[in-house]
């Protein structure tokens, strides 16, 4: 996948990141780890001047929108105002930039732009001023004014969600992280990326940096399904860490077909690696050859399955055919 094709990378996005995947004993933030991906101060709030004027605000406002903050040194709004300004932009994460004019050293812009008064700042997109305000306004007044000017940036999220899933499907683990990273760096509670975000790290074997993002998840988003679904993986990983090597258990089954304990085990195996199946063939086994063993264990087991599984899921649907046929015939 090139850059063109994420909407959070390339210089249209500035976003930058240092991702190496799947290091051993990695940490989430080091060169080991996934590094969430985090647009340089420089790149967001700059100073500018007549002469670079275009290239700061008219050309770069066709890649996002660009506030121009007008501002003298002797202009005690302007001092209030300012910091307020760089505070909201940097938490857009890269969503709009900010650039600053010194009106004393460059007058010639706001002679042409009409600016009588400061602080003043105007909103540039694709090339043409399309809003502003005037005077130091309450940093909330700034946020609502920035978030007005980025509408729309959810269908970015979308597209980058999409281009993150390509990634993943086609293999590219890093680029992946770094898309979902690029896309917390803009809405640090996206619960869709967080979630993915883990996933990726669970897989790569760095189930604490994991545990980790999920606990960034807002707590009235913490039972939204791909968060369930990420916990329901983890658990079941655990759970099935202290089962055995499935290629030992295998070996038993082969040597004594009727080692109930092993195919048992070797079905929850099974069911972790997604083989549902083989899974419900083992534990189908087990109540055909002897529905007593452990206190009816595995055809419990396999009812649990079913509810996990769904009704309509397809292996559902055989295994319970199977076992019905097994009960009353």
């Amino acid at each position: 996948m090139s850059n063109h094709d994420n909407p959070y990378g390339g210089t249209g996005g500035q976003m930058t990141a240092n991702v190496s995947f799947g290091g051993p004993g990695g940490e989430a933030g080091s060169g080991n780890g996934f590094a969430e991906a985090a647009p340089r101060a420089s790149d967001l709030i700059k100073d500018t001047s007549t002469a670079s004027f275009a290239a700061d605000v008219v050309q770069e406002s066709s890649r996002q929108p660009v506030l121009v903050d007008f501002w003298a040194p002797w202009c005690g709004p302007c001092k209030q105002l300012t910091p307020a300004l760089e505070k909201v932009v940097r938490e857009a994460g890269g969503g709009v930039k900010l650039v600053k004019l010194n009106i004393d050293e460059h007058p010639a812009i706001p002679g042409q732009l009409g600016i009588q008064s400061i602080p003043a700042v105007i909103a540039f997109k694709d090339g043409q001023p399309v809003d502003g305000f005037m005077g130091a306004v309450p940093e909330s007044q700034i946020r609502d004014f920035v978030k007005k000017l980025s509408a729309g940036g959810g269908n970015r999220v979308e597209e980058a969600l999409a281009a993150a899933a390509e990634a993943r499907e086609a293999g590219d683990q890093q680029m992946a992280a770094q898309i979902y990273s690029a896309i917390l760096q803009q809405e640090p509670e996206h619960v869709e990326a967080l979630a993915a975000l883990a996933d990726l790290l669970f897989e790569a074997g760095q189930a604490d940096e994991a545990r980790a993002v999920l606990g960034r998840v807002p707590e009235a988003k913490k039972d939204a399904a791909s968060v369930a679904a990420v916990r329901a993986k983890m658990a079941l990983a655990e759970q099935v860490a202290g089962l055995g090597d499935p290629a030992g258990l295998q070996r038993r089954l082969e040597a004594d077909p009727v080692d109930h304990q092993a195919r048992f085990d070797l079905a929850l195996i099974r069911n972790a690696e997604g083989k549902r199946e083989e899974a419900a063939e083992h534990l189908l086994a087990v109540v055909r050859a002897d529905r007593s063993w452990n206190d009816d264990a595995a055809r419990t087991k396999l009812l649990e399955l079913f509810d996990a599984w769904g009704m309509s899921d397809p292996a559902t649907l055989s295994a319970r055919r199977k076992l019905s046929s097994l009960l009353f015939s």
